[in-house]
C-alpha cells in the first residue's frame, strides 16, 4: 500500500470533519484527568476526595451506558454527540468557574462530574456507531487506526499541556481550556451531513432486548467482553495501582522512571497506529488477542526486575500490542454487527469491560497491603497472559476474518 493510501479515509469530507472534531475534543479529554485531579486537590488535599470524584463519574457512566446505547441507535448519532459535547462543555466550564472563583466544594464537583460521566455514556456508543456511516467498509481499519493515532497522540500531548496551564494560571483555567475544546468539536461536527435516523416504534426495553440478542448470538463477541471484564480489572489493579507504589519505593525505577515507562507505552501505541494504516489485519481477533497478551510482559518484569531500562522497551511493545487489539476489535464490531444495533452492542461491550475496574483497583490496593506486591505482580502477569491466549481456543475468535478481504477473494476470478 502506498503512503498516500494510508490517509485515504481522510479524503472523505465527512470523516475528515469527524476526525478534526474528535481530535479536538480528545485534547481536552486528555487534559481533564490532570486538570481535574489538581482542581480537586486545590479544594481538598485529601486523596479520598479525589477518589470520590473519580468514582462518581465512573459509576454514573456505567449506570447510563445501556440507555446511551439505545438512544444512539434511535436518533442521529451526530446530533447526539453534539448535545453530549454541549453538556460536557457546560459541566467542565462550571467546574472551571467554581475553582477559579473560589466557590468550589467537593460535593458540588462530585455532582457535576457525575453528570459528566452520565453524558459520556451517551457519546461513546454514538461515536462507535458513527464511523461506519462515514467511510467505506474497506477503509474501516484505516479509519479506526487514524482515530487511534489521534487519541494516543493527544494522550502524550494533553497531560503536558494541562501541566503547563496548572502550573501557570491554575487548574481551573486548565478545565476551562478543556471545555473550549468541546465547543470547537461541536462546530466541526456541524459539517457532517447524514441521512435522517430511522424512527422505530419499539419500546426501550424491546430495543435493549434486541441489542442483547445481537450481542449474545456471536460467541467471539460476548466471550471477549467477559474475558476483558476480568483482564481490565487485574491490569488496571496491577499496572496503575501497584505500579506507582513500586515506582515510589524502588530506587531503580522511581517516579521519573515510571513516567518514562508510561510514555514508552504510549509511543508504542502511536507508532503501531501508523503501521495499521497500511497493514491489513486479516484475522483481527487472532492478532488482537496475541497483541493484548503482550501486556503481561511489563507486569511480569515490574515484579521481577523493576528497572527503567528494562521496562521501557517492554512497555513499548505492550503499547503496540494493545493497539493491535483495539483496532482489530473495533473493525470486528463494525464489520459484523448490523449498523442499526452497533451502538447498543457497543454499550454492552463497554459495560462488561468497565464494570469490574473499580473492583480491581480496590482489591489490588488491599492485596498490596497484606502481601508482597512483587509476588502479586508475577502471579497477575502469568494469569493475564494465560487467560488472553486461552481465548484463541475459541474457533470464532481464532478464525474470524476481515469481511472485506473475504468478499474480495470471492469476487476475484479463479486462475
Amino acid at each position: 500500500m502506498k503512503m498516500a493510501r494510508s490517509w485515504e479515509a481522510l479524503q472523505d469530507k465527512r470523516f475528515r470533519a469527524f476526525f478534526i472534531a474528535r481530535t479536538t475534543s480528545m485534547i481536552g479529554t486528555s487534559m481533564a484527568p490532570v486538570a481535574l485531579a489538581f482542581a480537586v486537590l486545590h479544594v481538598d488535599e485529601r486523596a479520598a476526595a479525589l477518589g470520590q470524584v473519580m468514582a462518581a463519574r465512573m459509576v454514573a457512566m456505567v449506570v447510563f451506558l445501556m440507555v446511551g446505547g439505545v438512544i444512539a441507535d434511535r436518533m442521529s448519532r451526530r446530533t447526539l454527540i453534539q448535545v453530549s459535547h454541549t453538556l460536557t462543555a457546560l459541566t467542565q466550564g462550571i467546574v472551571a468557574w467554581l475553582v477559579i472563583s473560589g466557590h468550589a466544594t467537593i460535593p458540588l464537583i462530585i455532582a457535576i462530574e457525575a453528570v459528566n460521566g452520565a453524558v459520556s455514556a451517551f457519546s461513546m456508543p454514538a461515536m462507535q456507531g458513527l464511523v461506519p456511516q462515514l467511510v467505506e467498509p474497506r477503509l474501516l481499519q484505516q479509519a479506526d487506526a487514524l482515530m487511534s493515532f489521534a487519541r494516543n497522540g493527544t494522550m502524550i500531548i494533553g497531560p503536558v499541556l494541562a501541566g503547563v496551564v496548572v502550573a501557570g494560571p491554575g487548574p481551573g483555567w486548565a478545565l476551562a481550556v478543556d471545555a473550549c475544546t468541546y465547543v470547537l468539536a461541536i462546530l466541526a461536527l456541524s459539517r457532517i451531513a447524514l441521512p435522517a435516523a430511522v424512527r422505530r416504534g419499539s419500546s426501550m426495553v424491546a430495543d435493549l432486548r434486541d441489542g442483547w440478542t445481537e450481542f449474545t448470538r456471536r460467541d467471539w463477541l460476548w466471550i471477549i467482553v467477559v474475558v476483558f471484564g476480568f483482564l481490565n480489572a487485574i491490569h488496571i489493579g496491577a499496572w496503575m495501582v501497584i505500579g506507582p507504589y513500586i515506582a515510589k519505593t524502588d530506587p531503580d525505577l522511581g517516579v521519573h522512571g515510571w513516567s518514562l515507562v508510561l510514555s514508552a507505552e504510549a509511543v508504542g501505541a502511536v507508532l503501531m497506529t501508523v503501521v495499521l494504516m497500511r497493514l491489513d489485519l486479516r484475522r483481527p481477533l487472532r492478532a488482537g488477542m496475541l497483541g493484548i497478551a503482550l501486556l503481561s510482559l511489563p507486569i511480569l518484569v515490574l515484579g521481577l526486575d523493576p528497572r527503567t531500562v528494562v521496562l521501557m522497551p517492554l512497555a513499548f511493545v505492550a503499547g503496540a500490542g494493545a493497539q493491535v487489539f483495539s483496532t482489530g476489535w473495533s473493525v470486528a464490531l463494525m464489520e459484523n454487527v448490523p449498523e442499526h444495533a452497533l451502538s447498543r452492542v457497543s454499550s454492552y461491550d463497554m459495560l462488561g469491560s468497565y464494570v469490574a475496574i473499580p473492583i480491581g483497583t480496590t482489591v489490588f490496593g488491599w492485596l498490596a497491603a497484606v502481601a508482597d506486591p512483587r509476588t502479586i505482580l508475577v502471579v497477575t502477569a502469568v494469569t493475564y497472559g494465560v487467560v488472553s491466549l486461552a481465548t484463541l481456543l475459541v474457533p470464532g475468535i481464532r478464525h474470524l476474518r476481515r469481511a472485506t478481504i473475504v468478499a474480495a477473494q470471492q469476487d476475484s476470478p479463479v486462475g
